[in-house]
């Protein structure tokens, strides 16, 4: 027969290094006063960039009003004002395939327009890969040009931190996310609200072009989050966790005994606390992947204290005479080799998250394998711990019972 560990030895000892840990987390958040929070829960600017080089730029001389608008077939110029009939130009890619092409169509056709080819283009530059940024004004004149910019596909992939290090110059919180692959040179970028002021599109794009050259910036979107939606994402974030304790209580309970149920939710509570308590003493920025992590963790943790049920219930069978810590003993001994084998395989596709990725991501999968380490250790010790504190208290209560009848 398999030797059996003994694994209620450590519940006590178990038991006090968890409350001391609790105890950890509590202070350091209140002595490091709560969270390093990122972006994602901050009031600031979203913008979306691509960096890609000048295709060309048009200004208008006319005394009429010129538009610029496009879609993905082409582009459209609109001359419209009082007095006049508007008229829409369109220049469609497959007519115009080239910058050449353009330049000699919308010259010909329309007085007071010109256009400029920039010199990280030329006449054959195809007309299929422009980028329209959204930071110019669409509304065409002679002081302003408009700079339409294209996808080069002989440019080299930029790499995510070299955007973050450029985005240092701001010297300020700032979120920078891949929008595809290096290739694609596409990003999203966040920065929270100073005290003092607001950072502006045209700030960031000055600092992005100080690094990476004049006129390679195209803004695709920028959006600002208000402080309200901020503090919306961080009330979620707790009703997530919330509503995650009650469905696996609810669960627990239907499922197997009511101390089963409880002891998960103490469980999930003590990991959640153990990687608060990670996070606010590292100073780990707390995003939207930090919920993720949590999330994930609780759902891991979750997954082993089931299987750990399912055992004690089949033993409870199985050993009918036996003690109900010895039955807890012959449970454990029992996962054990799962438990380390699925962790271990798990924790291998993390580290590899971990070594390879950089910024949030790499934040990400740190909490992750904090998390199964927890996890592991709430599975064999506190679960069970509890679980057979209750089982001797009532053991107790009907004893006291017989004893008073």
């Amino acid at each position: 027969m398999k030797k059996t560990i003994q694994f209620s030895k450590f519940f006590v000892p178990a038991a006090i290094i968890s409350v001391i840990l609790v105890i950890f987390c509590v202070f350091g958040y209140i002595y490091n006063k709560g969270f390093a929070l990122g972006v994602d829960f901050q009031a600031g600017l979203i913008q979306e960039i691509q960096i890609a080089p000048s295709a060309f730029s048009l200004r208008w001389s006319g005394t009429a009003s010129a538009e610029i608008q496009f879609d993905r077939s082409g582009i459209y110029i609109i001359i419209s004002g009082s007095g006049i009939e508007s008229r829409t130009y369109s220049y469609s890619n497959t007519e115009h395939s080239t910058l050449g092409a353009l330049k000699a169509a919308i010259e010909e056709q329309i007085e007071n327009l010109s256009m400029e080819i920039a010199s990280s283009a030329n006449d054959n530059t195809s007309t299929s890969g422009l980028i329209f940024s959204s930071l110019g004004n669409r509304a065409l004149n002679n002081t302003t040009p408009y700079t339409v910019h294209y996808r080069d596909p002989q440019s080299y992939p930029i790499d995510i931190g070299d955007v973050r290090i450029a985005m240092a110059g701001l010297n300020q919180s700032v979120s920078v996310q891949n929008m595809g692959a290096p290739s694609d040179r596409q990003f999203m970028i966040r920065v929270e609200d100073k005290e003092e002021g607001r950072v502006t599109s045209t700030e960031i794009v000055q600092v992005l072009e100080s690094h990476f050259g004049q006129g390679t910036i195209a803004v695709l979107r920028s959006d600002y989050v208000g402080s309200r939606f901020s503090k919306d994402l961080t009330d979620q974030a707790g009703v997530l966790i919330s509503l995650t304790l009650l469905l696996v209580l609810i669960y627990s309970a239907i499922r197997f005994r009511i101390q089963f149920a409880v002891g998960a939710v103490i469980a999930i509570m003590y990991d959640v606390l153990v990687i608060i308590a990670f996070v606010v003493w590292t100073r780990m920025e707390f995003t939207t992947l930090t919920i993720a992590a949590i999330l994930t963790i609780l759902g891991y943790s979750t997954n082993n204290t089931i299987i750990l049920f399912d055992r004690i219930r089949e033993n409870l069978r199985i050993y009918a005479d036996n003690s109900f810590i010895d039955i807890l003993n012959i449970s454990l001994t029992a996962i054990l080799g799962r438990t380390i084998i699925t962790t271990a395989s798990t924790m291998l596709a993390v580290m590899a998250l971990f070594i390879f990725t950089t910024g949030a991501m790499k934040d990400f999968a740190l909490a992750l394998l904090v998390g199964m380490t927890s996890g592991v250790f709430t599975t064999l010790f506190i679960v069970s711990g509890f679980v057979n504190f209750w089982e001797n208290q009532k053991i107790k209560r009907q004893k006291k019972k017989l004893l008073s009848a």
